[in-house]
């Protein structure tokens, strides 16, 4: 189950994407996730999945790698699909039971919504999968270095974000491992009805919160023996510039939002 989220990992390979600048990966994934609640079509949608194949195709990230990352949300899209096609009222379309009715406007709408979740997951996992934690660090922190000015801590705080993105995988393979080990001693998680199984995984939160306390404390010795104290006189072995290959893959990515806004408007 866990083995499958690609939340925070990255892909080490070399492709036009990968060499993007991070802050533009970051503000583009931003407006991504913006564009995708601006539609309200089938087409719309289309030209999402179209903008996500050519990125994909050009980040060399496997097709497989990015469509394995959605198999730990399935149970969250089909609740969504569920909860939009029994909840949403509209012409009947279908009677079931006698009580619960079925719309052609719930049934747009949950459609709508399951293809909505999986384009987000898919693009949004593609700013991790195509950038290296420190990369990432040093993106967001130069993005908000402007409000340090009005007392934000940019660089511990991108520091903090990254470390959480960093550390879900990790995290997910000691849940995995917690689960085997009590499964060998005779525990059940699978029997049952749903609040059956919510309660049979509480023993898991006492030594997964230790297990993660205990890598934050080594965590911040390793960084302490490093003499690591923030991001005052830091210096950076590599600077971020902008290149022509940034500002064509701005140009494309504005065509894509045009687009989306057009089909808006229309």
């Amino acid at each position: 189950m866990f083995k499958n989220l690609t939340i925070g990992q990255h892909y080490p390979v070399e492709s036009p994407v990968h060499d993007l600048d991070p802050r533009l990966k970051i503000i583009i994934t931003f407006i991504f996730i913006i564009s995708l609640f601006l539609i309200e079509s089938f087409w719309g949608y289309l030209i999402v999945a179209a903008f996500l194949t050519v990125t994909i195709t050009l980040s060399k990230v496997p097709v497989k790698f990015v469509i394995k990352g959605l198999r730990p949300i399935l149970l969250i899209i089909m609740i969504t699909f569920i909860i939009n096609l029994l909840m949403t009222p509209g012409r009947v379309i279908y009677t079931l039971f006698g009580f619960i009715k079925i719309t052609e406007e719930g049934l747009r709408q949950a459609g709508f919504m399951a293809i909505r979740l999986t384009l987000l997951i898919m693009g949004t996992s593609l700013l991790t999968l195509t950038t290296s934690p420190i990369i990432l660090t040093d993106g967001i922190e130069s993005l908000l270095k402007p409000f340090k000015r009005f007392g934000l801590p940019a660089h511990e705080l991108a520091m903090m974000m990254t470390i959480a993105l960093r550390f879900i995988p990790t995290l997910m393979e000691e849940t995995e491992k917690i689960m085997k080990a009590q499964k060998s001693r005779g525990a059940d998680f699978e029997s049952g009805n749903i609040m059956r199984r919510a309660k049979n995984l509480v023993p898991l939160l006492v030594p997964l919160f230790i297990s993660a306390f205990r890598r934050a404390d080594e965590l911040a010795m390793a960084m302490e023996a490093r003499c690591y104290r923030g991001g005052e006189n830091r210096t950076r072995m590599r600077q971020m510039k902008i290149t022509r290959v940034d500002y064509a893959a701005a140009g494309i990515f504005a065509v894509y939002f045009a687009a989306i806004i057009l089909f808006k408007i229309w």
